[in-house]
């Protein structure tokens, strides 16, 4: 049973852009996009925009061949496979969406690499058009949370529910990474033993570092990828040394060294969302 586990936020922290983006701008939806932005949420525009792009011609595969060009930094890919081979539990917590983060970290080997991915559901419909749902059903009712969480999805009740999860499984420690407002709220569900990894100067630095005594986990700020894959190996180390279970491969230098040389469980099944 994993003693630590990595919950990753998905747009500029797997990968350096924003995926919705990245669909809208390569298809040709950017002008739409932005004349529509202010008059409904994010996660309703994205269920829109699809409908727009199937309008004009533009078919699944066109989406996934797109969503295959995000690119993926190589220590990105190395701090994820260095992480499960140590032994971690890796989630994922996003406000993108099943489609587009399966898709992406598909192109990379890396979708069985996670045991869960919490994420905004999507299907695709019996006209082969992409639907992309709210996590949350806010047209139905509030999640009720008073942080700058955006209608769709509080990440901080997804926190608590994982954390509810795990504690019929034995003490754990949580290793959150993320960069948007959204990770804010998930920051303050953190416990005292746990990490808090916020990327610097992007939104949730800001919150946090406007009054850092209201989070209980430690904080490692990160700037990039190299950075990124660099504290995430102390910060499992760290983690690791408190339960006395480090394995002997991890040293000051060992961050240098190649992935492959870890032993291995096999790559577990990754468990679906939903829709």
């Amino acid at each position: 049973m994993a003693a630590v586990v990595l919950i990753f936020d998905f747009d500029k922290t797997i990968i350096d852009c924003d995926s919705d983006d990245w669909v809208v701008a390569h298809l040709g939806g950017a002008a739409l996009f932005q004349e529509l932005l202010p008059t409904m949420s994010w996660n309703s525009l994205m269920d829109r925009m699809m409908s727009e792009l199937h309008s004009q011609g533009k078919t699944i595969q066109d989406i996934s061949d797109c969503l295959k060009t995000v690119p993926l930094h190589p220590e990105t890919i190395s701090a994820i496979k260095t992480a499960y081979a140590l032994g971690c539990e890796l989630r994922i917590v996003s406000d993108a969406n099943k489609f587009f983060i399966e898709t992406i970290l598909n192109q990379h080997g890396l979708l069985e690499y996670f045991s869960e991915i919490n994420t905004n559901p999507s299907f695709i419909d019996e006209y082969g058009k992409l639907r992309i749902l709210p996590y949350h059903d806010f047209h139905s009712a509030s999640h009720g949370c008073s942080n700058p969480c955006p209608p769709n999805m509080c990440k901080g009740l997804i926190i608590k529910r994982i954390q509810d999860l795990m504690s019929s499984e034995g003490k754990k420690r949580i290793i959150y990474i993320g960069d948007g407002k959204g990770d804010y709220c998930a920051s303050l569900k953190l416990a005292e033993e746990d990490f808090m990894l916020p990327r610097k100067n992007f939104p949730v630095w800001g919150l946090i570092t406007n009054n850092p005594s209201l989070l209980k986990a430690e904080i490692h700020e990160w700037i990039d990828a190299e950075e990124l894959h660099k504290v995430i190996i102390k910060v499992i180390s760290a983690a690791l040394s408190a339960e006395d279970r480090t394995p002997e491969s991890i040293s000051m230098d060992w961050k240098y060294q190649s992935v492959s040389r870890l032993p291995h469980e096999a790559v577990p099944q990754v468990l679906r969302v939903p829709h």
